[in-house]
């Protein structure tokens, strides 16, 4: 807290104009303008004249220390560092600084991520790792996913009601707030305790462990004076009982899935989700049944099919790998083949040399070019198809397409 506290006072003096602080300014961008923003430069400048700071680097290590709190941040880039140049960076709102102590959880981080996905600004898009910790809560929070969607709804209302700039400036202040908590991955989370110093800090007067092996009650015992105990060996026994602590261990740690999820008629929660990615469409098989019939309709069904394949080989046995390889090249990429995809020359070239050498990742290259055209092309033409509006507008009237088909035939009976 005390460090909290000095950082604070650090910021506080950054943003007083009376006092010689940072110039705060709103820059003119090409079609719109940034609000309330400082440059790297600027804060390495006002560091090194005010905290007598004579070297530059030892400048930017500090501000990046600060950053890393979240007291500051690029508006451009989750990685919270500082650099002495013409980069953006703007200051954290006090709600949102560490020193209110509050750690924030899971369910919280879904609303957020649930809320970006609603409000359909280019700005707010989803980053790759954001968009896999999205689908990883779904399926943690499979049950009260409903619950977290309308609260995410809400504040959706919410903000749309706040002034254009006002509502630019709380998003990347949100978003620098779970770059913190949630950072991006390889940064460090600067959030995190060490258990260990935990544990010693409230116990210790705890038996520990010395650098000798040897258990010590105080630090006033010798080690000469303690008797050794004889090293007992592990036995099949202890192995076995380890094994089956683990097996319990990731057991209780396994999620099932719901019921409700399992259902083939999907809710209306289940249907919206297809549109949040293309992945979310993939991995829920009726969903995945849904694009395959659009794609059928288009005539380009033989993308899927080739994608799920490769999905497919990626789990095969190795001993029926090559004849699997060989049977998904004739297919889908030998000349003349009866389901031919569109791959370029570049990925057909590569794919060609990795045939001759067949393995569970001989398509990889020639599965992500197709996976890239389907998320750029029909996925889109998916999400504005008649099939997928239908489905919404069934789920929003609390009726099943099976049902309204079933009216509609006893109507015309």
């Amino acid at each position: 807290m005390i460090v909290y506290r000095k950082i604070e006072d650090i910021i506080t003096r950054m943003q007083d104009d009376k006092a010689g602080g940072v110039p705060i300014r709103t820059v003119k961008s090409f079609l719109s303008k940034i609000p309330s923003v400082v440059t790297g430069a600027d804060i390495v400048q006002w560091l090194m004249k005010n905290l007598n700071i004579e070297d530059p680097g030892e400048a930017i290590h500090l501000g990046s220390l600060i950053a890393a709190q979240g007291y500051v941040f690029p508006i451009s880039d989750h990685v919270l560092t500082l650099k002495d140049d013409g980069t953006f960076y703007r200051f954290q709102a006090p709600y949102f600084w560490p020193s209110n102590c509050w750690e924030p959880e899971n369910t919280d981080y879904a609303i957020y991520l649930c809320k970006r996905t609603m409000q359909n600004k280019a700005r707010l898009e989803l980053a790759d790792y954001e968009a896999e910790n999205l689908a990883r809560l779904q399926r943690a929070f499979a049950r009260k996913w409903e619950f977290i969607f309308m609260q995410a709804e809400a504040q959706v209302k919410i903000d749309r009601k706040k002034d254009k700039t006002e509502r630019k400036i709380l998003d990347s202040q949100e978003r620098a707030f779970w770059d913190v908590h949630r950072p991006v991955p390889g940064c460090v989370n600067t959030t995190e305790m060490d258990i260990r110093k935990c544990r010693r800090m409230k116990n210790p007067q705890k038996v520990k462990k010395s650098v000798y092996g040897v258990t010590e009650e105080s630090q006033s015992q010798s080690p000469v004076h303690v008797p050794s105990q004889p090293v007992r060996k592990t036995t099949k026994e202890d192995f076995r009982k380890q094994i089956t602590f683990l097996n319990v261990q990731i057991e209780r740690h396994c999620l099932k899935m719901s019921k409700v999820a399992e259902s083939k008629e999907p809710s209306q929660q289940r249907v919206k989700r297809w549109g949040f990615s293309m992945d979310e469409v993939l991995k829920d098989p009726v969903g995945r049944d849904q694009f395959l019939r659009f794609l059928e309709s288009e005539f380009s069904s033989e993308n899927l099919r080739f994608w799920l394949a490769v999905q497919d080989l990626k789990k095969q046995p190795i001993q029926d790998v090559t004849t699997r390889v060989e049977e998904i090249w004739q297919e889908f990429l030998a000349p003349g083949a009866q389901s031919a995809i569109n791959l370029d020359s570049h990925s057909y070239e590569k794919t060609s040399q990795n045939v001759k050498d067949p393995g569970r990742y001989t398509y990889e290259d020639a599965q992500e070019h197709i996976y890239k055209l389907m998320k750029s092309d029909s996925y889109a033409r998916f999400l504005r198809s008649n099939a997928y509006q239908d489905l919404l507008l069934a789920k929003k009237k609390g009726k099943s397409l099976v049902s309204k088909r079933l009216t509609g035939l006893m109507q015309s009976s």
